[in-house]
């Protein structure tokens, strides 16, 4: 069997640090294509580091090639105050590596969107996510999957306020949460990331609940 190139964005962060992980210890993975603004702390062979700015992700075209992308790319408005700013990462990155996708003929491309995303909505958060899933399942690429986590948690780098008061929340009332509200840690959605690489899913948006299903055939 060929073995697989994945292209990986958002390597740094919760998600896809563990999504990093997981693709080093996978045999059917042999490169790993990192596009980062900032160097890794992890050395691998399989690892082909690319610290560009991702602002300006098609100057990379022709390194931007493989078989699968993942894109873990996300802000907060505490760490983007700026909303043209958040609205070029947010929105701006996933669906450029779409667009850069489709060029290269990629045909698997999972993105992490939010649940509650919706190009209508009044929020900006879910506003953004909502134009960056429709406008990434515009590219028409063969296998797009369009991940709706809802509260992404586990050991970050920075602190969240807002965060640990949810977790408290739910800690506290989760018996009365549904199942797709509930919290979900970053490595669920890394192994679901990469399961569905491997058996695809008929479903192209797939809410929190479903992705812990997902990852749990990975196990």
């Amino acid at each position: 069997m060929m073995k697989k190139k994945a292209i990986l964005l958002g390597a740094t962060g919760l998600t896809g640090s563990h999504l990093l992980k997981l693709l080093i210890e996978d045999s059917d993975y042999e490169k790993i294509k990192v596009f980062t603004r900032k160097k890794l702390t992890t050395a691998h062979s399989k690892i082909e580091e690319h610290v560009v700015d991702l602002l300006k992700l098609s100057d990379y075209a022709n390194e931007f090639t493989g078989d699968v992308v993942f894109c873990c790319i996300g802000t907060t408005k505490a760490k983007t105050p700026n909303k043209a700013l958040y609205r070029a990462i947010d929105y701006g990155i996933p669906v450029e590596a779409a667009k850069l996708a489709k060029q290269n003929s990629i045909p698997h491309f999972i993105v992490i969107s939010a649940l509650g995303a919706n190009p209508n909505s009044k929020v900006l958060y879910s506003q953004l996510k909502g134009e960056m899933e429709r406008d990434v399942l515009a590219q028409q690429i063969e296998h797009t999957y369009l991940l709706q986590p809802s509260l992404i948690v586990g050991n970050r780098k920075e602190k969240r306020m807002g965060e640990d008061l949810s977790k408290l929340f739910m800690k506290l009332f989760g018996f009365l949460i549904p199942a797709r509200y509930k919290m979900i840690q970053g490595k669920t959605i890394a192994q679901a990331m990469l399961q569905l690489t491997s058996k695809p899913n008929k479903q192209k948006m797939i809410p929190s609940d479903k992705i812990k299903e997902i990852a749990k055939q990975y196990e």
